[in-house]
């Protein structure tokens, strides 16, 4: 049965609200649930996690107590996420909420996970334990600039995409290499998008000018470390079977904690090395935003107007009342 069968014959409206980190989305996310009467989806590879709860700045348990957020909080930190498993587990939701006769509202910054959503993933092969900890070996042995240079000769194409400093991307291409002898850039270029089975209304919240994304990261970021971000990521540490290697310690800054205890570099340094780190991930989430969902094809708010999360709403209120909620 083809994915999506399950659905209401009719495709249901769901609400996607993108930006990049420290844009305010959980915020505009909750007040926006409460006056649809819904639910959240995160769509944020960090909060899957149990146990990352500052350094992902996850809402509260309270605020999930008052506003369900679904996906947070549903695997162990030693586990692997997939853009895959995220497609099935937030359809599995979004035609429950819609069989209730909800809107399904889905917020977050993974723009990888609400790209497989629209368009769907390329079948590639499923990841093999073996082989990547065999690229992990490798990795701490040489380097990952190194495997990525191996990767310039198998497969140039997803090199050039790929930054030598992203060791989970490299890893990924370099282990679809070497299970079918055939490039991840060859695996993609058969990919075939398939529509969404739902309509989309897109709301970005961003704010318009740099310095003031800069200056909420830097407040964010200083909260985690007042509230123990520190000491969040040495109870991690500690676990038996946790390793720097594990996808879930690549999160941004939880790498940076890390090394710091490690003693690697102090704790000005490990500030430093998380700012700048948390810039370039804001910094790639707006590229994404603005060539895939740019003005002609979402709602651009303003994160910095006082009203940013009231327009979110009027946004999100003008699509639905001209758009039967299934179509």
């Amino acid at each position: 049965m083809p994915e999506g069968a399950h659905m209401p014959q009719r495709r249901p409206v769901v609400v996607f609200l993108m930006g990049p980190t420290a844009a305010g989305k959980t915020e505009a996310a909750v007040a926006l649930a409460r006056a649809l009467g819904t639910e959240v989806v995160s769509v944020d590879s960090a909060q899957v996690y149990r146990g990352m709860d500052i350094g992902t700045a996850k809402p509260s348990p309270g605020l999930r107590a008052e506003v369900p957020h679904r996906l947070v909080d549903i695997l162990e930190p030693e586990e692997a996420y997939s853009a895959a498993r995220f497609r099935a587990d937030a359809l599995r939701a979004i035609r429950e909420l819609a069989s209730w006769g909800r809107v399904p509202l889905l917020a977050g910054g993974t723009m990888l996970y609400f790209r497989a959503l629209e368009q769907g993933l390329a079948p590639l092969p499923e990841a093999d334990p073996a082989v990547r900890a065999a690229i992990a070996a490798e990795a701490a042995e040489r380097g990952w600039p190194a495997l990525h240079a191996e990767l310039a000769r198998v497969d140039p194409e997803a090199a050039a995409r790929i930054r030598p400093t992203d060791p989970q991307r490299i890893q990924r291409a370099l282990e679809v290499w070497r299970l079918t002898g055939r490039p991840l850039s060859a695996w993609l270029a058969e990919a075939r998008p398939e529509p969404p089975p739902f309509r989309a209304v897109r709301v970005v919240l961003a704010p318009a000018e740099r310095a003031e994304l800069h200056r909420r990261i830097a407040t964010r970021l200083d909260a985690m470390f007042a509230a123990g971000f520190v000491e969040e990521v040495a109870r991690l540490r500690a676990r038996p079977g946790l390793t720097r290697a594990h996808p879930a310690m690549r999160a941004v800054g939880y790498r940076q904690v890390w090394d710091h205890l490690e003693g690697r570099w102090d704790e000005a340094e490990m500030r430093a090395r998380a700012l700048y780190a948390t810039r370039q991930l804001a910094k790639r989430q707006l590229t994404w935003l603005r060539r895939r969902w740019g003005p002609g094809v979402a709602s651009w708010i303003d994160a910095a107007r006082p009203d940013a999360a009231a327009r979110v709403r009027a946004a999100v209120e003008r699509f639905l009342a001209d758009a039967p909620r299934f179509g």
